[in-house]
């Protein structure tokens, strides 16, 4: 990931954000492997201000798209594929996926940002274990340790993959499944859902059509037609503001 790569994803997500259209975002590699990391060259033609602005921009963008997010893993997920990954909702790997956060063989201090989001996925024993050693960990013991939520052979994974995303964008409702997004990502931060949140929701519930049709569905007996779609860009990673880009 060089730098510019970092402006572009954030840029991308943004745009996503906004697209009414979009149901759901798969984030995968060009080719056989996720990501190896950051460009370790590119970091001596940046400072490192500047480097985590984009870095930052990048991470929180992703975190805010609000449909729902799926990395999917293959082959090495390093460094600044991790952060990719884990700033996703869900994670699918094969078992060809090598995960780990690299910063201590270089000497580099791990943004707190980043370190915040591991700490609320993994928890703090497991964040230190991979910022202590460095070391890349296979796709058993990454799904041992909640780095990936669920873990295929490779002629299996693509297959499970189509198969999610087809029942994520086609088959639920995008007010649930963004209501609960929002919601759980608020009690990951604080513990709880804030009450202007809850009722946020329970407004579009009750101005859409979803539940009306999902419950007529059910007692018919028939697959359900949810039309409800996001306004618009629905709040953001609210940790801390976005970086001036």
């Amino acid at each position: 990931m060089t730098y510019r790569m970092w402006e572009e994803l954030a840029a991308t997500c943004r745009r996503l954000a906004a697209d009414r259209s979009v149901r759901l975002l798969v984030v995968r590699g060009a080719g056989d492997h996720f990501c190896a990391g950051a460009d370790i060259e590119g970091l001596v033609d940046h400072s490192a201000a500047d480097y985590q602005v984009a870095n930052e921009d990048a991470e929180r963008s992703l975190a805010a798209v609000p449909v729902p997010t799926v990395a999917f893993v293959t082959g090495s997920c390093v460094g600044g594929g991790t952060q990719i990954a884990l700033a996703c909702d869900l994670r699918i790997a094969d078992t060809t996926a090598r995960f780990g956060i690299t910063p201590s063989r270089l000497g580099i201090v791990y943004p707190a940002f980043a370190v915040e989001r591991a700490v609320r996925i993994l928890g703090p024993s497991v964040t230190k274990f991979l910022l202590f050693s460095g070391e890349l960990v296979e796709a058993g013991r990454a799904l041992e340790l909640g780095l990936v939520d669920e873990l295929h052979a490779p002629d299996a994974a693509e297959d499970r993959l189509a198969e999610l995303v087809d029942t994520l964008a086609h088959e639920r409702s995008l007010l649930s499944q963004a209501a609960a997004k929002s919601m759980v990502d608020a009690v990951a931060r604080t513990g709880r859902v804030p009450d202007d949140l809850e009722r946020t929701w329970m407004a579009e519930e009750e101005a859409g059509s979803d539940r009306s049709e999902g419950i007529a569905s059910f007692l018919g007996h028939r697959a359900p037609n949810f039309t409800w779609s996001p306004p618009g860009v629905q709040g953001a990673d609210p940790d801390r503001s976005p970086p001036p880009t």
